[in-house]
């Protein structure tokens, strides 16, 4: 790629498509152009360059729900070079202030009263007349964020540890805009709803960035509701809709599913987790479609595509590589392994992140030879097809044999009535470990139903030992199931029995 700038799509459709709507706020009820768009974040790269902000220096931010100010603030930083910082709001006070001080950003911003104590200088972003801070786009043209440098710095979920600060760059950005809009076959008369934190990848990269590079229509959600997305595809006539499995299955539950006029619906698509064969199925009845993505943080979100006419034959399937997305599967001893054996993913490309902030020896640790060790355990079939059968820390073995929890959900979700689960490893005298099964569901299983469904399906050691039935799963700030959660909850149980 040339060293350009990456802002540049959007002053770029500032002129293109300078009367269509670019952003429309449901927090604020504003509508913005692309013009409009475009003028206001250079009013705040004014504001932040008359502030004193240099480039590289850190700009965090926080709000206690998603907010027009995401989006602003953080193209605005690669006007001028500065990285910006989205904070966690659904973390506690406390935590959220030790992030920052970690941090030492040389702004933090808010919006309102400060809550934060911190050694940082403060501003209420409610108190800045944008009015009075007008610029153009040449007053940044040689101070914009070329491909090389950082712009977004985004906090890993911590299920592994600490959260990691991880810097995305211009050409990280730049390459999931450009792969998604081509593989994903979007247009520019797409229109989303992003509901999804601004704290995590998925708020930016799935298809907030690349429909404004593209020149569609984003609306801006504060948090996830049922209603307000039945209400956006009928009203709003939204095409495309990025969700996590938790989120239709809870959109599937609703009454209003089957009233709903999904009409402008071109595709869903689903990431996070794999979507269950009776979820689809449902959703093909109103000849509603998946597309399944997968990805983490330090490699942005989209670098696999699980195509819909794949949804059901392949189900469980992140799909294939997209073109950006370089891959290696290998064993414990970095060998390569062939078709249906599980190993570690490995991932190379212009979408790698720079690495974690302030902590090189942490990266160091998990990006070797060009290629970034996932911790994800997959597998790939005769065709091509990958599938996460769990992460490396979740594997468990049980009687001596390796068992992957991701590849024991897939199979219990194909019983009636499940539409999750969830199965984590738990001590055992005889075995070593065993697996807890907790099912998503409004029957109750027993374990020997259970068991006895899985016998032509999975090796016996594979079976879970213990069953809860549950009708809703604790879930991370990211929609995602909080899985160390449900561990401490399967070691309680058993110490009870």
């Amino acid at each position: 790629m040339t060293n350009q700038n990456w802002i540049h799509f959007l002053e770029k459709n500032a002129v293109d498509f300078k009367d269509k709507i670019a952003v429309i706020d449901q927090g604020t009820n504003r509508q913005l152009t692309y013009c409009e768009l475009n003028n206001e974040v250079n009013a705040w790269a004014h504001v932040l360059a008359n502030l004193g902000i240099k480039p590289g220096e850190a700009i965090a931010f926080h709000a206690g729900a998603n907010c027009l100010y995401h989006l602003t603030l953080m193209l605005a930083c690669s006007k001028i070079k500065a990285m910006f910082v989205p904070l966690n709001f659904r973390l506690s006070i406390p935590e959220i202030e030790n992030v920052v001080e970690k941090l030492a950003p040389k702004l933090y911003l808010g919006v309102g009263e400060k809550l934060l104590k911190t050694n940082s200088p403060y501003l209420d972003v409610k108190s800045i007349d944008l009015s009075k801070n007008s610029a153009n786009d040449s007053e940044f043209y040689n101070s914009s964020a070329g491909l090389s440098d950082t712009i977004l710095m985004l906090f890993t979920s911590g299920s592994t540890g600490v959260p990691k600060g991880v810097m995305f760059h211009g050409e990280m950005l730049l390459s999931n805009q450009v792969e998604t809009i081509n593989g994903w076959g979007l247009k520019p008369s797409d229109v989303t709803l992003v509901e999804t934190p601004f704290f995590h990848t998925g708020g930016y990269n799935v298809l907030l960035l690349p429909l404004l590079y593209l020149g569609g229509t984003v609306i801006l959600a504060e948090s996830f509701n049922a209603d307000n997305v039945f209400n956006c595809i009928e009203k709003e006539k939204v095409s495309v809709y990025f969700g996590v499995p938790t989120m239709f299955q809870m959109l599937l539950e609703k009454p209003r599913f089957f009233e709903c006029n999904f009409s402008s619906i071109r595709f869903f698509i689903s990431g996070g987790a794999a979507c269950s064969i009776p979820m689809i199925e449902e959703y093909q009845k109103k000849e509603l479609m998946f597309k399944q993505g997968f990805g983490l943080t330090e490699v942005g979100p989209n670098c696999f595509l699980l195509d819909e006419k794949f949804a059901v034959i392949k189900a469980g399937s992140i799909g294939k590589a997209m073109p950006h997305s370089k891959v290696r599967v290998v064993n414990k001893e970095g060998k390569d392994v062939g078709p249906n054996e599980p190993g570690e993913l490995l991932l190379a490309g212009p979408h790698v992140c720079h690495g974690y902030y302030n902590n090189p020896t942490a990266f160091g640790e998990t990006f070797k030879d060009g290629y970034f060790y996932t911790g994800d355990l997959v597998k790939r079939d005769e065709d091509g097809f990958f599938y996460v059968v769990g992460r490396i820390k979740d594997m468990y073995i049980s009687g001596g044999e390796n068992v992957y929890p991701g590849e024991v959900e897939k199979q219990i979700t194909s019983f009636e009535h499940v539409a999750e689960a969830v199965v984590v490893a738990v001590p055992s005298v005889k075995w070593g470990e065993v697996g807890f099964a907790f099912l998503k569901t409004e029957q109750e299983v027993s374990v020997e139903e259970l068991r006895e469904f899985l016998n032509p399906l999975l090796s016996r050691y594979k079976h879970p030992h213990f069953v809860k039935c549950l009708k809703d799963f604790p879930l991370l700030p990211n929609g995602k199931v909080d899985r160390k959660e449900m561990k401490k909850e399967a070691l309680k149980l058993i110490s009870e029995l």
